[in-house]
């Protein structure tokens, strides 16, 4: 079994999983997942942005471009994406 993260991929698209919660703090937001018991912390009010934003547009790719996230930006939102992919805080969904 690897332990690897899954490679992400920013052009599907993607939402907050249903049995997330998230509270928006000072800093970003805590979402708790009532599945696994697992806590995450996003760390600023932008990526807060592209996650909450992620139902709204098509890919995570533009999510992140309707948060103003850069194309040098784009590295470190796509690791923070995943991160939050493999603990199940956000999922893939089927487009409309």
């Amino acid at each position: 079994m690897s332990t690897e993260p899954t490679p992400f991929d920013l052009d599907h698209p993607w939402q907050v999983d249903p049995r997330v919660s998230m509270r928006p703090e000072p800093f970003g937001a805590l979402l708790y997942h009532f599945g696994t018991r697992r806590l995450s912390f996003l760390k600023n009010q932008r990526v807060l942005a592209v996650v909450r934003s992620l139902v709204d547009h098509p890919t995570a790719r533009a999510a992140c471009a309707a948060a103003g996230v850069t194309e040098a930006e784009l590295p470190a939102y796509t690791r923070a994406l995943a991160a939050l992919a493999d603990s199940h805080m956000i999922s893939e969904r089927t487009p409309a």
